[in-house]
């Protein structure tokens, strides 16, 4: 995992969170006293990476300054967006500053465990141009759905929908 880069999505507005965490970006909402995005930067460390690029945007030099100064020992890059560019502008903003062939992107406002050596090896196995992890929920009111072959293939993902029940859902580890 040392020479994968991970670009996690920082930059959402949190308009949901904001009786919470005020005008602060909602990774930097407080857990235990520290950021939420800790909690995800230092699994990441624990499982071996190295290289971590956060898309940053909505109050972006909070996001920038605390992790300038928390590294957590790994080298940790910033992807600034000027103006909202969603997840799939995001990744395209970042695109100049990922280094290795094979990268990991995770929404930075979820927590999920995720057995990166695994995921991977089922990608690679696939011969996937991209690869999204998945849960399977018994109750997934809160979530849209994802919807699958045989084989695992995506075959279109649902809008959460009231009353609608998917069985898997997105687990925003890509």
């Amino acid at each position: 995992m040392k020479d994968i880069d991970v670009v996690i999505l920082c930059g959402g507005l949190g308009t949901r969170l904001k009786s919470v965490t005020g005008d602060a970006p909602k990774v930097m909402a407080e857990i235990g006293g520290k950021p939420f995005l800790d909690v995800i930067i230092g699994y990441l460390k624990k499982e071996g990476f190295q290289r971590v690029i956060l898309c940053t945007g909505y109050q972006a030099a909070t996001v920038e300054v605390y992790y300038q100064k928390n590294t957590f020992g790994l080298e940790i890059v910033f992807s600034r967006e000027e103006e909202p560019l969603g997840t799939g502008g995001a990744l395209k903003n970042a695109q100049k500053y990922i280094r290795s062939d094979i990268f990991f992107l995770l929404n930075g406002d979820s927590f999920c465990p995720v057995d990166f050596e695994k995921f991977l090896a089922f990608h690679q196995t696939k011969k996937s141009i991209g690869s999204v992890a998945i849960a399977k929920v018994d109750e997934s009111g809160e979530f849209g759905g994802v919807f699958l072959d045989e084989d695992f293939q995506i075959l279109g993902f649902h809008e959460k929908e009231e009353g609608k029940k998917f069985p898997y859902v997105n687990a925003g580890v890509y």
